[in-house]
């Protein structure tokens, strides 16, 4: 698939002006298809963010092949993560999400979701609004997230969330596993990727959390290759044709990052990971796969 428009670059002029490039292209995008929706191309679906309001416009997608069951710690970690491969390649998808029970929003956003219960109800729509051109299935297990300062997981935590997640794996014994790589130093993000070697699973994908450094910093890329060495090689996929929908489902998930044009941050990075890429693509993500034993 060919974009039918130029999709900025970070490099060049674009090393100051990405973040309001990237916004304009993307509105572009979203116009094109709101004209095709309102011209009754059924290919095309609404989508609106759950905080805010503002209309999106997406490309519905056709999931064929092997389906995928995705672990993911919180709401936007999959849409972080690895939304771009599944919106250029669509699989039959699960998605369950661990820990669902949360404080954590936008500071802007603490007086107007100002309990738990409110800004749980609000990343769970967020969850479902972001997962919705994907046809996926949602499972929430209902786990509270771990809050600052972050403290080493329990293994009786480690333990029970284990047995709910293999209840899922076993109900559905034909699908590839997918799980973060922890690619971080968040509790969560240990504890599910933990979970889910136990479980067998073999592929990962590079966590991008929502953190200042995106979990990318040069002391979590240390701490990461201590705990796996070689055996989880990386493997990227080129998701440039698609970069401009990925974008559009993160803008699902405002709670956790405002203004919509910082939302150029997890896509600066997709562009500094296809720099490895042997076919030349624009915009990349990475995943890791463990040998099987």
């Amino acid at each position: 698939m060919t974009l039918p428009i130029t999709v900025p670059v970070p490099d060049a002029e674009g090393i100051y002006t990405f973040p309001d490039d990237l916004y304009r292209a993307h509105q572009t995008w979203t116009d094109h298809l709101a004209e095709r929706h309102r011209a009754h191309d059924h290919h095309v679906i609404g989508l609106k963010a759950p905080h805010g309001g503002r209309p999106h416009f997406i490309e519905r997608r056709s999931p064929t092949g092997r389906p995928v069951l995705a672990i993911e710690p919180h709401h936007d970690d999959f849409a972080l993560s690895a939304s771009g491969t599944f919106l250029a390649s669509p699989r039959p998808l699960t998605v369950a999400t661990v820990f669902t029970r949360s404080t954590s929003v936008h500071p802007t956003l603490e007086d107007t979701y100002s309990t738990e219960d409110a800004v749980s109800d609000l990343r769970n729509r967020e969850g479902a609004a972001a997962l919705a051109p994907f046809g996926a299935t949602r499972l929430l297990l209902g786990h509270k997230d771990a809050e600052p300062p972050y403290r080493p997981y329990s293994e009786d935590r480690l333990d029970q969330i284990t047995e709910e997640l293999r209840q899922i794996v076993e109900a559905r014994p034909e699908a590839e596993l997918l799980a973060p790589a922890a690619v971080t130093r968040h509790p969560d993000h240990l504890l599910v990727h933990d979970a889910a070697v136990r479980l067998g699973c073999r592929w990962f994908w590079e966590d991008l959390a929502f953190w200042s450094t995106y979990a990318l910093a040069g002391c979590d890329q240390h701490l990461f290759r201590a705990r796996t060495g070689p055996v989880m090689p990386p493997e990227l996929v080129d998701i440039s044709t698609v970069i401009l929908d990925k974008t559009t489902v993160l803008r699902m998930h405002g709670s956790q990052m405002r203004p919509e044009r910082k939302m150029y941050r997890p896509i600066r990075h997709a562009w500094t990971t296809a720099a490895d890429l042997p076919t030349g693509g624009a915009y990349a993500e990475r995943f890791y796969r463990t040998e099987s034993p």
